[in-house]
């Protein structure tokens, strides 16, 4: 939002008034003092005037965590461990997932409380791939990847599934990249064929590979660069 809005919106400020706190360099955002009205004021901002602080701003936390099986994707279950329960991190309450995987699915998992951050990775608008690695009860064929790339019509849903693709591996292992997140999409997506889904792993969200370092049910901090890419 920008500063003279934000400043605005504030029961105790005009539009005016804040045009003239402004001019008189009386407004810090982040320790900084601003005078361009089009300054962007952000979840995670400090505003101040003068010496009195308008909105504390708080961290922005991001973290990529290898999700292992038997664990919700939930920030609560009265019967699951949870991927926060995962986390030694503290006000683990204020962190959301972006992207969830099923009980017994592994892989990438991110977790922040940027609510801009995550709607960007998951917004089927941006449409950026999640790449899986999939192993099956019985043979893959080429017939799949003709489906997948047409897209799969989901009579519950009434939908066709954006187009998908998919890398035949081995006789009953191949990579799937889709982008969108419909509830049991890959597994359905082989369903399809009466074929059963025995593994499946996440290796990829956008531009964010899974750290080939992290174990099983190990996390770590984003990086800055990692950060930007969404």
């Amino acid at each position: 939002m920008r500063v003279d809005r934000f400043l605005s919106n504030l029961p105790r400020f005009n539009r005016q008034q804040a045009r003239l706190l402004l001019v008189a360099c009386r407004v810090r955002i982040d320790g900084q003092t601003v005078t361009d009205p089009h300054a962007q004021v952000r979840e995670f901002s400090r505003v101040e005037v003068d010496d009195e602080v308008l909105q504390a701003g708080r961290p922005a936390r991001y973290f990529m965590l290898h999700k292992p099986t038997g664990c919700v994707s939930a920030t609560r279950d009265p019967q699951h461990p949870t991927v926060l329960d995962l986390l030694d991190e503290p006000d683990k309450d204020d962190l959301h997932i972006a992207g969830r995987l099923d009980f017994n699915t592994t892989g990438l998992m991110l977790i922040t409380n940027d609510g801009s951050w995550s709607r960007r990775l998951t917004q089927p608008q941006t449409k950026l791939p999640k790449v899986y690695y999939v192993e099956t009860e019985r043979t893959i064929t080429a017939e799949y990847a003709d489906t997948f790339a047409r897209g799969l019509y989901f009579a519950f849903e009434d939908l066709t599934t954006q187009p998908a693709g998919l890398t035949l591996l081995g006789p009953t292992s191949a990579r799937l990249s889709i982008v969108e997140g419909r509830y049991h999409q890959v597994k359905r997506m082989f369903g399809h064929f009466d074929n059963k889904v025995l593994r499946l792993h996440r290796e990829r969200m956008g531009p964010l590979v899974l750290d080939p370092a992290l174990e099983p049910g190990q996390y770590r901090a984003l990086d800055p660069g990692e950060i930007s890419l969404i």
